[in-house]
């Protein structure tokens, strides 16, 4: 019997000749989506560290992760699903449960062109589990360990300054707005031309006005995950 990964492999290669333009522009998320497909162009494909919350048991309010949370991690990241999750422990300590899983894999698995990029991404979705659960120190740790990994990263160059950015917003929750705002000035200026980075421009922004503003009143930023 074919695996998980063999079935959705013939769809996901289809992905690049799927993409629609709109006024003679493609959608953000559409390229992006077709970068992550070409991993399963070769001869000999690589499965996605996290593709999809796929057969996780039913939860105590009844309802599933299947149902809630049909899209790749990553995609759910990107359209800041987690700042959503967060606000649900039980939900979040789930999701943490299939990240801590795909890390050991990733762990005890072969080596590959992808292997570096993919344990950032499993890195960076774990910090913000651990976020959200109040494990502010062991989410820091994650985040840092991203940007130590830089110049070994081949393909999702987007994950440095996404992980500036939620370090920054984790810094933000707990008053350091000076540590924030250089960070997110790093992440600003350092870094050009990967995946989504006008979203990622945007909200590096809004986090810029808000710890600064923060800063000149004297108080904690009291950060909102959702429109940030």
């Amino acid at each position: 019997m074919p695996t998980c990964s063999a079935r959705r492999t013939p769809g996901l290669r289809a992905v690049p000749g799927l993409k629609l333009k709109i006024a003679g522009k493609s959608l953000p998320t559409e390229k992006f989506a077709i970068r992550k497909s070409r991993r399963y162009l070769s001869p000999k494909p690589i499965s996605l560290p996290i593709p999809a919350l796929l057969g996780k048991p039913r939860l105590h309010w009844g309802g599933n992760l299947t149902d809630l949370l049909p899209y790749p991690q990553e995609m759910m990241y990107i359209w800041n699903g987690y700042a959503v999750i967060g606000k649900q422990p039980e939900l979040t300590d789930g999701i943490l449960e299939i990240i801590t899983k795909a890390e050991e894999t990733l762990e005890k698995g072969p080596e590959n062109e992808y292997s570096v990029d993919d344990e950032c991404l499993v890195k960076l979705l774990k910090g913000l589990c651990l976020k959200y659960l109040g494990r502010v120190q062991e989410a820091e740790e994650n985040f840092r360990s991203i940007s130590s990994n830089e110049k070994k990263i081949k393909y999702d160059h987007y994950l440095i300054p996404n992980a500036l950015l939620e370090l920054a917003l984790l810094f933000m929750e707990q008053g350091r707005n000076e540590e924030a705002v250089k960070l997110l000035e790093t992440a600003k200026q350092n870094y050009k031309n990967y995946s989504m980075e006008s979203r990622t421009h945007f909200r590096i922004q809004a986090a810029i006005l808000q710890a600064k503003s923060s800063l000149e009143n004297g108080n904690r930023s009291m950060v909102s995950s959702v429109s940030l």
